[in-house]
């Protein structure tokens, strides 16, 4: 059995969002999942009540308290030590909550302790994300579930926009890339909803270049915005393990 243990920290990317505007992001975070389809996928497939679940690149800490509602213990990991910070500071007074500082790649955790690792627009973003998904294997219990959200770029019309900005994106290798690794993906729609169209276009400035946030200011009419994720999940075996190829 492998223990955590302290190692060179990996080369974390930055988030282009939230690393530079965590305000902005706090609404953005409020507006998202609108319609509650994202959590009520995720319970249906893994309820976490008095399960023991961690968090992967919890950013300021958003969803935290989310979890803290009905788990047992909840431990957030984040990177980037100012969001970190901010977590901490969000989860204050909360009994069974915990937050540290570390990349996906290195969870200062040890084996088979969890129930469930959940990650949301965060790191595993398809081939790449090998050495997050070992870890994350690592320190789930048999029989736990890492739960993987992230936005779905063949999804019109969220989709369209991040292929302009990053036409090296591709959905189909991203899928395939899962289903090789025996993951279970579902598509949920859901939509992003704004109190009000002043927040909803700085949004969209934070997370397209100038030229794609101004193309899906003028496709969006109003104050919410149409989105694609995908939901994905494996379960640790209980029994004999199985291998996939990382």
């Amino acid at each position: 059995m492998r223990t955590w243990r302290k190692q060179a920290r990996p080369q974390v990317t930055p988030s282009p969002n939230i690393w530079h505007w965590p305000e902005l992001f706090e609404l953005e975070n409020h507006a998202q999942d609108s319609t509650g389809a994202l959590w009520q996928e995720l319970r249906e497939r893994c309820d976490w009540a008095g399960l023991d679940v961690v968090d992967i690149g919890c950013g300021d800490g958003f969803h935290l308290p989310l979890f803290a509602a009905a788990a047992r213990t909840v431990i957030g990991i984040e990177p980037h030590p100012p969001l970190a910070e901010r977590a901490r500071a969000r989860m204050t007074g909360t009994p069974g909550v915990d937050v540290r500082i570390a990349p996906a790649q290195q969870l200062p955790l040890a084996d088979a302790s969890v129930d469930l690792v959940h990650a949301r627009t965060a790191y595993f973003f398809g081939p790449g994300c090998e050495p997050g998904l070992a870890e994350a294997e690592r320190v789930l219990r048999p029989g736990g579930m890492i739960a993987i959200v992230d936005l779905d770029a063949s999804s019109s019309p969220y989709g369209d926009w991040m292929r302009a900005d990053a036409p090296q994106v591709d959905p189909a290798a991203i899928e395939s890339f899962f289903q090789r690794h025996g993951f279970d993906s579902a598509s949920v729609d859901t939509l992003w909803r704004f109190d009000d169209r002043e927040t909803l276009e700085k949004v969209l400035g934070i997370e397209f270049s100038a030229k794609v946030a101004a193309r899906a200011a003028r496709e969006v009419a109003d104050r919410t915005v149409p989105v694609g994720y995908r939901v994905r999940t494996r379960r640790k075996p209980a029994g004999l393990l199985r291998a996939w190829a990382m």
